[in-house]
């Protein structure tokens, strides 16, 4: 009597309350670990930014408010963008839930009862119908039997039939049947509680570009320190006036490219709005950077390579039974089954236009997955008695003696197809086989058809994996299904399998070097539980692959999580789009390859906007020590505003719009790519500069009076007018020369030609010409202006650069300099 007093009664008030006061009620997951206090500290005191805001105060209160604004202008719009991005993603990581929050059917104080799941406690006794979803972990109790769809949780399609003492897992569905449950895991503690935990963690994720950059502005704000400290103990000694000193602080600290991370997320915004065209939802904002350096694609099959339903593939009449008629049996044996599933949803849609006719339906014995069989017992004209569709295997035993089958199902199930039996009994079946509980079948049930049924392939699968493949992206399935089925799907698509599929029990059973080599090796691996994707992807990683995860059930939660990026469907639970870095809109993963490429359409963007940003750093630094050396004065905030926004403001916006879709060269090679044209041509140009500068300064020194203010007239205001001009010519030629001249050879072989950079640059070097030409504009950019003569020299000067810089790229000096290979 002890034992059915819960299952009758459950728990009182009284008993609740005390477990939920020894901490046994249901504990929500924890939230997402960051604060928004915590997100405005990282993204606004930063060393940059506190460095730059600091001179920009400085600047301030010497009332050189312009100079202030300027300066702190790009940085100000990378910060905003930042935050914004980073409040986005904790409120999406905050509303992540596994559940879809449905009510809980408890028995209390011997009634049933309605309440939140938050108000369970441990030892609750919870009633379980059909279609009610389960809330917390725990196992059967009496003696119900019921069906349940774990596909959210495990990846497995096929209902399990649950009797008393198997467990039950919160997040998934009674499909069938009626019992009775005790909470045991609530809230965190069940496995759907930690996936969520697991699923609120915060990561961030820098893509191999942005790392890059990160250490690139390290090591420049490193130089421009030391720079910073030499000019106070320089202007120190020389008793410069102290608006000139924060001045030449703000001209070095310019050295550090800040404009990188506008350039980068203009690229990325692009390549967002690129995706969306074609049915990709960009979550991650550099998640489109991130997709170039995929090299391992781990996907699930159904709802991926199969749009998640099955096909009628071939029918196989026995006996005297023609197809049409075994088309309208089969229809009207579908059309009054009481629950549909897939398989009876796919037969009825093959066959519903020959089962049209209205018959009486006696009982009823729904499909069970432990069974592997379902009948009807019908009666009317032309289908009465008792009709039973189920596995060939299990219902051989039933049929009548001696019959045989053919071929028909061994050749359907070695295509990993599921193949069912259809067969009738003329007699009136007793009460025995209609109980629901032990049933069995008549003897001598006479075949009539036999069903093959295939998984629906997505049209554009195989089309797809072709593109990975000559994206050079390995394909890797990680499905809750057997693996022959999974394998012959994948056989179908024209997916190579070189190594034998992996299950579950094998990866469990395997040294963790057996399974770095046969995870490496394998393309197949079914009867995966979530934990062990999870385990896969690391493994991955630990293989030295950049992974992308598809995804769409909570099983998948924890692999999007541990992957490098994470693609989730449309359709997918809450929790994996919450979680996923790219959403595709049509469920369909034939966007993946466009994204792919534009991926690299930006990784080659950067790469061009990298050689410009750096050049002009190298060649700006190059000057400041040199000409400071020689003991004069390189440049003026504003003129280094100007010379930015001429040759790398404007023109690395274009160039992200106009950046190549190919594969991006990520060794040691695209390193030496970019020191060949960053160190050959900031050399050369700060070379012709720095003499630019000292031709015209000696020139306006022998024939000007000595200044009043040598800082704002004179000489200086000349020299510094006159190599800014050159800066800003040299770095417009930099961008239509922004590749190597084998580069161009390889371009115009392939017939391709973009007169987009040589239109951009004349209209700039023209804007910068009227710059000069108008007075307020010349005076606003501290420009002065110059001689003909001057402007003649320089523009001798540039031709003689250019003329210099490619005889380095044509002969490859830089390389044979460092005896590199050609």
């Amino acid at each position: 009597m002890q034992e059915q007093r819960p299952l009758i009664q459950g728990l009182s008030t009284y008993e609740v309350e005390e477990r939920r006061a020894r901490g046994l009620g249901c504990v929500p997951p924890p939230a997402t670990g960051r604060s928004y206090l915590r997100i405005l500290r990282e993204n606004v005191l930063n060393t940059v930014n506190i460095i730059l805001f600091s001179i920009a105060l400085a600047l301030i209160l010497l009332r050189q408010y312009l100079d202030a604004i300027v300066s702190v202008g790009v940085v100000s719009f990378n910060m905003i963008i930042s935050l914004v991005q980073e409040v986005r993603a904790k409120r999406t990581l905050d509303r992540i839930a596994l559940l879809t929050r449905p009510n809980a059917l408890v028995l209390r104080d011997g009634r049933e009862q309605l309440i939140e799941p938050e108000e369970l406690v441990v030892g609750d006794i919870l009633v379980l119908g059909p279609g009610d979803q389960i809330v917390v972990d725990g196992p059967l109790v009496g003696n119900g039997c019921i069906e349940v769809d774990e596909s959210l949780l495990t990846g497995e399609s096929d209902p399990m039939t649950k009797r008393e003492g198997d467990q039950l897992y919160a997040g998934t569905f009674c499909i069938a049947g009626r019992a009775y449950y005790r909470a045991e895991q609530v809230g965190v503690q069940s496995v759907a509680g930690r996936l969520t935990a697991g699923a609120r963690a915060y990561r961030v994720t820098l893509t191999p570009l942005q790392r890059e950059i990160v250490i690139i502005i390290r090591l420049l704000l490193c130089v421009a320190l030391f720079l910073e400290f030499l000019q106070v103990a320089a202007a120190l000694i020389s008793g410069m006036p102290m608006v000139e000193v924060v001045r030449m602080a703000m001209v070095i600290i310019s050295i550090v490219p800040n404009g990188l991370f506008l350039s980068i997320s203009v690229a990325y915004a692009l390549g967002a709005v690129r995706m969306a065209g074609k049915g990709a939802l960009i979550q991650r904002f550099n998640a489109m950077e991130s997709l170039s350096h995929v090299d391992v694609l781990c996907t699930d099959k159904t709802g991926t390579l199969t749009t998640n339903m099955l096909k009628l593939v071939a029918l196989q009449p026995y006996g005297e039974m023609d197809e049409v008629m075994l088309r309208r049996l089969l229809g009207r044996y579908c059309r009054h089954l009481s629950n549909q599933n897939a398989t009876s949803a796919a037969i009825e849609a093959a066959c519903s236009e020959q089962g049209m006719e209205e018959v009486g339906v006696r009982r009823e014995i729904p499909f069970s997955a432990r069974r592997r069989w379902g009948a009807l017992v019908m009666e009317g004209s032309g289908m009465a008695g008792l009709y039973v569709l189920g596995a060939p295997d299990t219902l051989q035993p039933w049929l009548v003696p001696g019959m045989d089958l053919g071929i028909f199902v061994e050749q359907e199930t070695m295509q990993g197809r599921r193949v069912l039996l259809f067969a009738h009994a003329d007699a009136v079946v007793g009460e025995s086989v209609l109980t629901g509980g032990d049933e069995c079948l008549p003897a001598n049930l006479v075949p009539l058809g036999a069903i093959s049924l295939g998984d629906h392939l997505r049209p554009e699968a195989r089309e797809t994996l072709e593109r990975f493949a000559r994206l050079g992206v390995q394909i890797k399935i990680i499905s809750g299904d057997h693996p022959q089925t999974v394998a012959r799907i994948v056989q179908q698509l024209g997916v190579n399998i070189a190594a034998p599929p992996l299950t579950g029990a094998d990866i469990d059973a395997l040294d963790e070097g057996q399974l770095k080599r046969c995870v490496e090796e394998a393309t197949i691996f079914g009867r995966i539980s979530p934990a062990q994707k999870e385990r896969l992807v690391q493994i991955l990683h630990d293989n030295s692959h950049y992974v992308a995860m598809i995804g769409d059930g909570v099983n998948d939660v924890l692999a999007l999580k541990q992957a490098d990026i994470g693609i989730a469907m449309q359709s997918g639970s809450q929790a994996s789009r919450g979680v996923a870095d790219v959403i595709l809109l049509r469920d369909t993963f034939a966007s993946l390859p466009y994204a792919v490429q534009e991926g690299q359409r930006i990784r080659n963007g950067m790469q061009d906007i990298l050689k410009l940003f750096l050049t002009r750093v190298a060649t700006v630094t190059l000057l400041l020590i040199s000409i400071s050396y020689v003991g004069g004065i390189a440049f003026q905030p504003r003129q280094i505003s100007v010379l930015t926004f001429f040759t790398v403001g404007v023109p690395t916006l274009a160039l992200a719009y106009w950046a190549r879709a190919e594969r991006v060269v990520q060794d040691e090679r695209g390193r030496w790519s970019l020191l060949g044209f960053m160190v050959p041509a900031s050399v050369t140009m700060g070379i012709v500069a720095l003499c630019v500068y000292l031709g015209v300064f000696i020139s306006a020194m022998l024939r000007l009076p000595v200044p009043a203010n040598p800082y704002r007239e004179g000489p200086i205001p000349l020299a510094q007018t006159a190599m800014i001009l050159f800066l800003v010519l040299c770095g417009l030629m930099l961008v239509v020369v922004v590749e190597p001249p084998n580069r161009w050879r390889a371009e115009r072989e392939r017939g391709k030609k973009n007169w987009g950079p040589v239109v951009l640059v004349l209209v700039l070097a023209i804007s910068f010409m009227g710059v000069i030409a108008v007075p307020w504009l010349r005076t606003l950019c501290n420009l002065q202006m110059l001689s003909f003569v001057a402007y003649v020299c320089i523009g001798g000067a540039c031709v003689c650069w250019g003329l210099w810089l490619w005889i380095i790229w044509r002969f490859h000096l830089f390389e044979r300099l460092f005896q590199r290979g050609m």
